[in-house]
């Protein structure tokens, strides 16, 4: 990573902007298409201000998130549940979203090799599946969702899981910065490239219906998808972090009557 804080820049995954190309792919194929073009977006992208630290786990856990990809990304899936960005002892240690270590070990039976970023905080190294620490909103996710099913392929019969931006930001002190943190030019350019990257994801995976997991990122792919003129319902639900107070009161039964509402829950029953 340079001073200038560029994304980084390993061999080329795929051509800048190129559409998902189907040619008999399956849907596990096209999305990790459509993720390897979201890569070669964002990787042109640099940040300044606050920003010391960029880590990108869609290149260095690669191995471990191709893996749960082609595991559970199946064809005719119709629900795509859609976090903002990865937190760091989840999705940036797994690379998986949502990716609570003992979820993805114990209940996912995922395991591959994770790598590190050109530079990491000394505060926030990258350990893959080595992780000791859990990630409340990942335990929080995965959890209620292997009560509901009971086994993930009950899960992942109907719906599959995704983040809208894959990066994640940090300033000198190893401290998380959200997109909001970010200058305004250079959050503008990231959520472009992410908005297009959903957009060819959804076109993917053929979803129905995205759901938000949270009220920010419900907001933006709304727009998304209605700016590239995907005919798509968007809804949302709360977020399950420990920084947002009403989770902290009950976060399970409040989404389980959310998904009610929504006739999502009747799909995630053995």
């Amino acid at each position: 990573m340079s001073n200038r804080n560029e994304v980084a820049r390993p061999a080329a995954q795929g051509a800048v902007g190129d559409a998902v190309q189907r040619n008999g792919l399956g849907a596990a194929a096209q999305f990790l298409q459509a993720e390897q073009s979201l890569n070669a977006l964002l990787r042109q992208l640099s940040f300044e201000g606050q920003v010391r630290y960029i880590y990108n786990p869609l290149e260095y856990a690669w191995d471990l998130h191709s893996r749960f990809v082609n595991t559970y990304c199946r064809d005719g899936q119709s629900v795509l549940f859609l976090g903002m960005n990865p937190g760091p002892f989840g999705m940036a240690q797994t690379g998986i979203p949502f990716g609570e270590v003992n979820v993805v070990r114990d209940w996912l039976k995922i395991s591959g090799e994770v790598g590190h970023p050109p530079e990491e905080h000394p505060k926030r190294q990258i350990v893959g599946l080595k992780c000791t620490r859990s990630e409340v909103s990942g335990a929080r996710f995965w959890g209620f969702f292997r009560k509901q099913c009971g086994e993930p392929d009950v899960f992942f019969k109907h719906c599959f899981v995704h983040n809208l931006c894959p990066l994640i930001f940090m300033n000198d002190n190893g401290k998380n910065l959200t997109p909001a943190d970010i200058p305004a030019a250079e959050r503008n350019a990231l959520l472009a490239a992410c908005d297009q990257g959903l957009c060819q994801v959804v076109r993917a995976l053929g979803v129905s219906t995205v759901i938000g997991v949270g009220q920010l990122v419900e907001q933006r792919a709304r727009r998304a998808l209605a700016a590239a003129g995907l005919e798509v319902r968007v809804e949302g639900i709360l977020h399950p972090s420990p920084r947002n107070p009403q989770a902290n009161k009950g976060w399970e039964p409040i989404v389980q009557a959310k998904l009610v509402e929504l006739g999502v829950l009747e799909l995630l029953k053995p």
